[in-house]
């Protein structure tokens, strides 16, 4: 009890000291941490402090999903195997209906066949044959019945397969990727020998908006701004929230001017951007953004954040 305790006091002082809630995840990966018992996810957490990076609950989710949560690999797993047996139902199923198809329509040009040699023994014994397909056919029919609801199964599951994936990959307050989701998509394109561009979107006066207006009014700026960040990012990369009041764009294989390009579509749209409180009629200030941009080919997910994060804070500084 006095080790527990005492894990449990750190706990509380680490989620302290990097202000943190005390939310079920945030306590769960950090009592690994003070465990020791997860040498990847010490790793990890060692590397971002030693770096001073920004210990938040975007990154504690990121480290969650990395480290942590293996249920949604399984149920991924789970799902394709599924997928791949009722695939393999459904080629089966047609090719035994095309046979049996063939065979009916071979006993029926017998049956003609011999129609014309009155040979009626023979021709019982193929009536008999045929009935026996006829009943064949009937069954193939209510495998195929059988089948098909299997597949409306599946496919129900898959939808909701898809409705777990979604919650697994999009933060729920803006609609844009999550961090774990944004570091296994830089690590694949790398092991691709891709070169990739992130766009750092800070905006600069989200805490102000909170502290005078309040959690709703942050929450619609968030959202506002993500949704301008979606709609210039486009096909072009991945748009994902990287910290409390920033957002990041990937881009694989592009140009810098390109990236340059989609940053200051974003800053045009997010200018135009007006806001009104709807208790008071106040007229509320604009957005303030900073933006950095930074290109590299190897490293990780973090190292490319911190970058182009960098390049904001300076950025920034010189307006």
């Amino acid at each position: 009890m006095a080790i527990a305790q005492e894990k449990m006091t750190k706990v509380c002082m680490f989620l302290e000291h990097h202000v943190l809630p005390p939310t079920p995840l945030n306590f769960q990966v950090v009592y690994t941490y003070i465990s020791k018992i997860h040498f990847a996810l010490n790793n990890a957490i060692d590397d971002a402090i030693d770096a001073l990076q920004n210990i938040d609950e975007l990154f504690i989710e990121q480290l969650y999903f990395e480290y942590l949560n293996q249920g949604h690999k399984t149920e991924v797993a789970m799902i394709e195997n599924v997928n791949g047996v009722i695939n393999s139902l459904s080629q089966n199923a047609q090719q035994t209906e095309k046979k049996l198809n063939d065979f009916a329509g071979h006993v029926n040009d017998c049956m003609h066949s011999l129609d014309e040699n009155n040979i009626a023994n023979s021709r019982i014994a193929l009536e008999r044959l045929n009935e026996q397909t006829q009943l064949l056919l009937t069954q193939q029919a209510q495998f195929k019945h059988q089948l098909s609801q299997a597949k409306k199964l599946h496919e129900a599951t898959k939808k909701q397969l898809n409705t777990l994936r979604k919650q697994h990959v999009i933060d729920p307050q803006t609609g844009l990727y999550k961090r774990h989701y944004l570091t296994k998509q830089t690590q694949l394109w790398l092991k691709q020998d891709k070169s990739i561009s992130a766009i750092a979107i800070q905006i600069d006066n989200l805490e102000h908006f909170i502290n005078n207006f309040g959690d709703a009014i942050g929450e619609v700026i968030l959202n506002k701004v993500a949704k301008q960040v979606q709609k210039y990012v486009s096909q072009s990369g991945l748009a994902g929230r990287s910290a409390k009041d920033q957002f990041i764009v990937l881009l694989a294989n592009i140009e810098p001017e390109t990236a340059k390009l989609i940053a200051e579509k974003v800053i045009a749209g997010v200018e135009k951007l007006r806001f009104i409180s709807s208790k008071s009629n106040l007229k509320l200030p604009p957005i303030s953004l900073s933006l950095g941009i930074t290109e590299q080919q190897q490293g990780d997910f973090n190292q490319l954040v911190k970058s182009a994060s960098n390049a904001a804070f300076k950025s920034r500084s010189s307006q």
